[in-house]
């Protein structure tokens, strides 16, 4: 228990006979980032809300550190302002008729700080974020990225145990998020503060997490590293929603590393843990793994695998990629290739050490 900022234990929240949340277990490490990632809906949100004590669970218990913040059994619902937390909210929720000195010192006014005190702290995070030059300026005066930032100084400003982001990035264009993921990555690792950030691009869960936790329908579907996530899905959601690998149903056959389709099509897999043979299950592949190969040629040069046919649909030029969907004996695949495949169609190979075995 020492060692877990945050431990969330059978918590459950409904809507009426809406179920958001269902019967949730999740530990956070002290010093962490921590993702939650998942399309809209899943409730990631919600659990985030949870945390910071702006929305109710039904049941269940939390704990940040050793604190009881949340216990059905106990009749125990610690408010927001006494849990400790910083928030940024999508939105930033700066106010308007403030300087970005008063926005960041105000946290630190209801907290009964004297003015210098205030000032001091207030202008001491600014300088660290380098933000100390928009001291005096409004925040219709910054652009979004700056806003974004003015919102973590006033979250931090106090010392929080738990930082908790609420899709801080999605009001940025395409070229500005890229930057601020890092940067936001820069300022966990130089606060040490433990971060859990509510994200559905994959890309920021991946690159800046230490710990990603996919939501699915109210439910935990996968817990792990970025690479646990990526390389060694255990369902055919998350190999899908992370990654957009293609997914190919079948059954396993007797010798337990051979997917047989529902068209008889024998594929060859990578087993990421044991199944029963003839038991359901996917084929998953990263578009990326696929490689072309012109028709008729001997594949005994490439990796080893399951060679089909494939003729294209549509192809879209990405600038260091195509990205080709097409027709193939087991349904259309897509793949990411450097060229374009022949338009009267080629075959493909699937290398068999890219074929994961996951549950459908």
């Amino acid at each position: 228990m020492s060692d877990s900022a945050v431990e969330i234990s059978g918590v459950k929240k409904s809507f009426g006979a809406l179920t958001v949340l269902d019967d949730l277990d999740l530990s956070v490490a002290k010093g962490s980032f921590t993702s939650l990632l998942g399309p809209s809906g899943c409730g990631k949100t919600t659990l985030l809300n949870i945390v910071g004590g702006l929305d109710r669970p039904n049941h269940g218990e939390i704990r940040l550190g050793r604190d009881i913040v949340y216990s059905h059994p106990q009749r125990i619902n610690l408010p927001t302002e006494r849990r400790n937390i910083g928030y940024v909210f999508q939105n930033y929720a700066l106010w308007p008729h403030m300087t970005v000195l008063q926005n960041v010192g105000y946290a630190l006014k209801i907290r009964k700080l004297a003015a210098t005190e205030r000032d001091r702290r207030s202008r001491e995070i600014l300088d660290k974020l380098e933000l100390g030059s928009l001291a005096e300026r409004y925040p219709f005066q910054l652009s979004g990225g700056q806003q974004q930032r003015v919102a973590i100084a006033r979250s931090i400003v106090y010392q929080p145990r738990l930082l908790l982001l609420d899709e801080p990035l999605s009001n940025l264009d395409a070229q500005l998020r890229e930057r601020a993921r890092s940067w936001l990555k820069s300022v966990h690792e130089s606060f040490g503060l433990t971060t859990i950030l509510v994200t559905h691009d994959q890309s920021e869960a991946l690159s800046m997490s230490d710990q990603v936790v996919l939501l699915s329908g109210g439910h935990i579907e996968q817990v792990g590293t970025p690479e646990e996530i990526y390389e060694r899905p255990r369902t055919a959601h998350a190999a899908e929603f992370v990654g957009g690998a293609n997914l190919i149903a079948g059954r396993l056959a007797m010798d337990g590393a051979t997917l047989v389709t529902e068209s008889g099509m024998a594929i060859a897999v990578r087993m990421p843990s044991p199944n029963q043979a003839g038991a359901p299950a996917c084929v998953a592949i990263r578009p990326q793994k696929i490689q072309f190969i012109d028709s008729g040629a001997d594949p005994s040069g490439h990796a080893a695998g399951t060679v089909m046919s494939f003729v294209p649909k549509t192809i879209l030029y990405q600038g260091s990629n195509f990205e080709i969907v097409g027709t193939t004996p087991v349904g259309d695949i897509r793949v990411l290739a450097e060229r374009a495949p022949p338009a009267q169609g080629c075959d493909i190979l699937l290398p068999s050490a890219d074929c994961l075995c996951v549950t459908p």
